[in-house]
This record gives structure tokens, sequence and C-alpha cells, in this order.
């Protein structure tokens, strides 16, 4: 069994950028909420254990945002330390009932219990979708804060109560641009564990409207040519999925 280090959302890795695998946990590490956590993973067992400062890690690496993992990490090992990040982060935060405000224990089902009047917490994954509108030859790729220096990207947003997913595109891709899209294409779906995301990927053809960019959610929002595209996302997000399938012309 090997050991994962967790420190506020950031993963331990090496200089290579590569996950560090204790053979036993730093002394100064503890156990999170509810006792060991364990995880299935490609060469064994992984135990998860919660680092309390993340600008003194262990000496054996440093920690590296998720994010910023993307472009280091292997697909099995981003999808492992993912996953560590989502389940650590849902002990941490339901440590006592929201009905009741119990304490609650880890059950043999992996919920959070509630000894007092039993309501299970499970791990939350909220649903969002994440679009490719193109017109054939242009996409339209949006720039919010969070991306890196000249990056642009696909669009996207969270499900709502009552919502479809397809309902979704079509509400967020006009709140978003001011464009209405058609002929939705399902392309796939990714773990996003930022904090606890279900990416739905969808490619969208551009119906009508003028651009209208939502200023609180984007810095930039343009049609890019298929032969002149800016920085995109890098080839393990699906943001760059959707975009491959529109330039290779895929279909679903």
């Amino acid at each position: 069994m090997s050991v994962l280090v967790v420190s506020a959302g950031r993963i331990l890795v090496g200089d290579d950028g590569r996950l560090v695998r204790l053979r036993e946990a730093p002394t100064e590490a503890r156990e999170p909420h509810g006792g060991p956590l364990l995880l299935a993973g490609s060469g064994g067992d992984v135990r998860v254990v919660d680092w309390t400062d993340p600008d003194a890690p262990p000496p054996s690496g440093r920690f590296l945002g998720l994010r910023a993992s993307l472009g280091t990490l292997a697909v099995e090992e981003a999808r492992l330390a993912g996953r560590a990040r989502q389940l650590l982060e849902w002990r941490q935060h339901h440590r006592f009932c929201g009905r009741c405000g119990i304490e609650t224990r880890l059950e043999r089902n992996g919920a959070l219990r509630c000894p007092s009047c039993g309501l299970d917490h499970f791990p939350r994954v909220a649903p969002a979708v994440i679009v490719l509108v193109h017109d054939g030859d242009r996409a339209l790729l949006g720039r919010h804060p969070g991306l890196p220096e000249g990056m642009y990207s696909t669009l996207a947003g969270f499900v709502e109560p009552g919502e479809s997913a397809e309902e979704t595109v079509h509400r967020e891709i006009h709140e978003e641009s001011g464009v209405t899209v058609e002929d939705l294409r399902y392309q796939g779906s990714q773990s996003w564990p930022f904090p606890h995301s279900l990416m739905l990927g969808y490619l969208a053809r551009y119906r009508s409207g003028a651009l209208v960019r939502e200023e609180e959610e984007l810095e930039d929002l343009a049609w890019f040519h298929r032969d002149e595209l800016p920085r995109i996302p890098p080839p393990v997000t699906i943001a760059r999925t959707l975009i491959d399938a529109w330039l290779e012309g895929r279909r679903r």
C-alpha cells in the first residue's frame, strides 16, 4: 500500500511533476474525518492523508494544484489525484449532520451517517455541461479569469435543479454569449474535481444571434477560424477533446 498526501486541495508531487507515493504516512500527517481513506489504484491500494500546512510540504516533494498538474500527470494519476481530493474534502466538509448538527460517522457503505437522526451523507457530484459551439469553420471560445495567460476554452455551466443537460446547454450558451444553438451532439464526460463536478461534453452548431459576452463570467469571447486558433487547453481536458472532435469532423 502506498500513501498520497493532500493539502488544501493540492497534491504532493516530485520534481518531475508526477505523484509522490510514500511507503508510509509522515508523522505530521493526519487521517481525514471518519478514519482511514483507502482508494483502489494501479499498483495497489492507496491511502490518502491530510497535511495541514501546504506551504511546508514533506521533504519528499512539493504541493501542486490539480489544475496545474494537468500537463504533468498521466491519465491514471490525474484520476487518482482527483478522487483523493474530492473524497478528502467531502469528509472535511461533512463532519457534522446538516439536519441536526451531530458529528457524523463513516459507515461501511461509504456514507457519513448521523448517529442521531440517521441521515446518510454521500459524496456530492455536481453535473455541468461543457460545449464547443461552432458554425462549421469557426469555433466560439471564451476566456475566463482562471485560465492561463492567453488561453481560450469552451463554454460551460452547471445544471440547475429541474433541467436536463440539453436544456442547460441552450440556457448557458445564451446567457454567456447571447447566441442560440442547435444540433447538439453528446461527445462524452469527464470527472472534473474542482472540486466535485462531472462535465458532460457537447458539440453544438451556431443557429442565430450576435455575440453578447457575459461580463461577470468572461474576460473575452470571440469566433476563431480552425486555422487560427488561440492557445487552447491541454489534451487531457474534455475541452480539448471537444475542440479536437470538431477539428477532425467527428460526430455522434
